[in-house]
């Protein structure tokens, strides 16, 4: 969706924009080429920051490489003299990049055998735990909380119980395809199929669960939204992109101004009913936010970029700019 991101952060000459999450470059050099604007890239992969240092060095003087995750991200501002309030736009591509679903070895991807890692930091942080130790380690109860809260996974209970029993009766579950057969094995007479109405495996949804478990996804997510409104001047501009329900709930709820403590309510405002609090000071604090959303409604890839790229089926963008 690189014009939807053209089209509503507007880049601009010598604005200073932030893209949160770099990957493989393809926002970032988008934005770049739009116009003489500078711009601070982030991401907590290595192989990506590689990639940042590389892109610095075809745009001098623009590009500022950051290595870290989201709540790093202050910290790193600080050391490069960026304030609060300086920012013109910040750009969110959230979930697993092309990059590392397409490396076995990283233990992301279901269609390639390598051993259960799923660290986006790629062992940067040695007291990070793997996909492989969470299987290892955990509890039946917590694995199916894991399945269940992060994965929505309908089979949860069951996938649980067998992950345990294999634990204790035959090995560990190490590697992608040991755990796709063991998901496979819960639900043997199932047939899932895709947005675009192609198959899909039976453990997508326990992959993503442990993707986000593993690398404490939605509350650095949390924690990004909540920087975003800080780093962002007024009449900053934010875009995020969503691929799953969770990321997009977080995004709508900051968006809204339904957060508690800089915190997503987990509860929609639809549920809060405004008769039980009598004073108007609190119902404005609670309806109060500092952002104007751009679109009305989530903007949704084209038939032909679907085509062209299936992983964009599920993306969902959201575009906003700070009013206060």
């Amino acid at each position: 969706m690189l014009d939807e991101v053209l089209n509503y952060l507007q880049p601009g000459n010598n604005e200073i924009f932030i893209d949160m999450t770099f990957g493989a470059g393809g926002h970032s050099k988008k934005i770049l080429k739009s116009s003489n604007c500078k711009l601070i890239t982030l991401d907590r992969d290595p192989n990506a920051y590689e990639k940042a240092v590389k892109l610095a060095e075809k745009f001098p003087n623009r590009v500022t490489p950051l290595l870290g995750r989201f709540s790093e991200l202050p910290s790193l501002l600080e050391k490069k003299g960026i304030k609060q309030s300086t920012v013109d736009g910040i750009l969110f591509d959230f979930g697993c990049s092309s990059m590392q679903l397409d490396n076995g070895e990283r233990g992301f991807s279901i269609s390639k055998n390598g051993l259960l890692d799923m660290r986006m930091d790629a062992g940067r942080d040695p007291n990070q735990i793997t996909a492989r130790e969470v299987l290892a380690t955990a509890n039946e109860n917590e694995l199916y909380k894991i399945f269940k809260v992060y994965g929505e996974e309908k089979n949860a209970a069951k996938i649980a119980q067998t992950i345990i029993q294999a634990r204790y009766m035959i090995k560990n579950i190490d590697t992608t395809q040991e755990l796709v057969d063991v998901v496979d094995s819960c639900c043997p007479n199932e047939y899932r199929l895709d947005k675009l109405q192609r198959p899909q495996s039976n453990a997508t949804k326990v992959f993503q669960a442990l993707r986000i478990f593993v690398n404490n996804e939605l509350n650095e997510l949390n924690y990004g939204m909540v920087l975003a409104k800080y780093y962002l001047k007024l009449n900053g501009r934010l875009i995020t992109i969503c691929f799953h329900s969770l990321e997009d709930t977080i995004v709508k709820r900051h968006i809204a101004g339904n957060i508690v403590n800089e915190t997503a309510n987990p509860i929609p405002l639809r549920y809060l009913n405004p008769l039980l609090v009598q004073d108007q000071d609190t119902i404005n604090h609670f309806l109060d936010t500092p952002w104007k959303q751009l679109n009305k409604h989530v903007d949704i890839p084209t038939e032909q970029e679907v085509l062209r790229n299936p992983r964009s089926r599920s993306a969902r963008l959201r575009a906003a700019i700070k009013i206060k």
